[in-house]
């Protein structure tokens, strides 16, 4: 097979590093900046912007790709999808149309409301400033305030944590209105990620991220500190009701965007929060989750490319994928300042990783040194039969670097998640 990954960061090293196990498979790169990992692993890359579609496409046929893998969200709502296909290119990704279920919040809260699917919070959509500001104004409640386009994880303002109603007010008026107001949704949260090949699902172990910048869940949102998962594929806090649960809504989703007309393809991330009544949709993306991703693809004991031919041949089959049952815990480094400043250009040394895997992320190599870009730098994944030793693995790992660096050590600890179980048993 000849397969080109779409984009640079730790999520697309992750998927580059899971498809060279195959040795049989030649690896080809797109992306704006050059990651030294997938560097080393792709037989030739293409430096360009991720959404450059002329580009993407004629390096498709310049290397005669026959399949291509598209990793982050961007070009998918450029609508690579559609012109690779158009260039008889197979893609682990979904149509411009299809990928709506996260580019347009509006679109995927609609559809859920529009073919009965459990697990919608409730909802109202906003093109309009003023009327926007005079709902938040007069709900009594607390409201998830999101932007209806991409905001690569960052968007959500949630009121009561994170805002007040004047902070709400402020943020829909830099949004221009165009906004979903959502009710807020308390809970635990979790990701399901599934294979998916357009009316077949194989669903991925459980991850819990951390979109928190700061230690104790404190701080900024960002595109996520870090993650784990647990022995069972499971998670502690989420019980074989709510999986099956969360799961179910997966696949109405599914089956409801085939009916529609726009059968979608590739990996779908769900987001959900585990509440007193259950798992409510957070949102879905149409992609691989980054941290998330390297999780699930360290613990793929499978063959990417099968799941690849599945997907893209609509021959989708649980028994060709095969997970680990081991814990994995994910510690993404970040520049000092991140997400608001972060230092760009400061020198890293790693030191001793001992057994943890290293994904690189936005971080360029010159002269064999690494610098710090402007977004998360390094992610160190430790996999163990336990979390315990899962988390001294990554963190081992992670302290070990020098430079002008941070991440979360609380990430993968048993007192995080103790937290986390004492809070779903509170609110049930």
């Amino acid at each position: 097979m000849k397969i080109l990954v779409v984009g640079g960061g730790g999520r697309e090293h992750a998927i580059a590093s899971a498809l060279s196990r195959n040795s049989e498979t030649e690896i080809y790169s797109v992306m704006a900046r050059k990651n030294p990992g997938i560097a080393r692993i792709a037989k030739k890359i293409c430096l360009t912007k991720e959404t450059d579609l002329a580009r993407i496409v004629a390096f498709a046929g310049e290397t005669g790709v026959t399949h291509a893998f598209i990793g982050p969200e961007a070009p998918l709502e450029a609508g690579v999808v559609d012109r690779l296909s158009a260039a008889g290119v197979a893609c682990v990704g979904p149509t411009k149309a299809a990928a709506r279920i996260e580019t347009d919040k509006a679109f995927c809260r609609d559809l859920m409301t529009h073919h009965h699917i459990s697990g919608n919070p409730a909802y109202r959509v906003f093109h309009d400033t003023a009327e926007a500001i005079a709902f938040v104004q007069d709900h009594n409640g607390d409201l998830a305030i999101k932007p209806i386009g991409l905001t690569g994880g960052k968007g959500v303002r949630i009121m009561g944590e994170q805002v007040d109603l004047a902070g709400a007010i402020d943020y829909i008026q830099q949004i221009k209105g165009e906004v979903v107001l959502e009710e807020r949704l308390k809970g635990e949260e979790f990701t399901l990620q599934a294979f998916v090949d357009g009316f077949h699902i194989v669903p991925m172990p459980l991850v819990q991220d951390h979109k928190r910048a700061f230690e104790g869940d404190t701080g900024p949102n960002t595109g996520g500190m870090g993650s784990y998962t647990m022995p069972d594929n499971m998670l502690p806090f989420v019980s074989r009701k709510d999986y099956t649960a969360a799961l179910s809504i997966m696949a109405s989703v599914i089956a409801a965007m085939a009916k529609d007309g726009y059968p979608y393809k590739g990996v779908m991330y769900g987001q959900f929060m585990n509440t007193s009544e259950g798992p409510k949709v957070i949102e879905f993306n149409a992609r691989f989750g980054d941290p998330e991703a390297m999780n699930v693809l360290t613990l793929l004991s499978s063959d990417l490319c099968d799941a690849v031919i599945g997907i893209t041949e609509g021959s989708l089959s649980a028994s060709k994928v095969t997970f680990e049952h081991a814990a994995t815990v994910c510690k993404y480094l970040v520049p000092e300042g991140y997400p608001a400043a972060p230092k760009v250009g400061r020198p890293l040394n790693l030191g001793e990783t001992g057994d943890a895997i290293l994904y690189y992320a936005n971080v360029e190599e010159r002269d064999g040194r690494l610098f710090t870009l402007t977004s998360r730098t390094l992610a160190f994944v430790g996999k163990a039969g336990t979390l315990a030793t899962a988390e001294r693995i990554a963190e081992q790992a992670a302290s070990a670097v020098q430079g002008s660096v941070h991440h979360r050590r609380d990430i993968g600890t048993q007192a995080l998640l103790d937290r986390r179980i004492a809070h779903m048993k509170e609110l049930r």
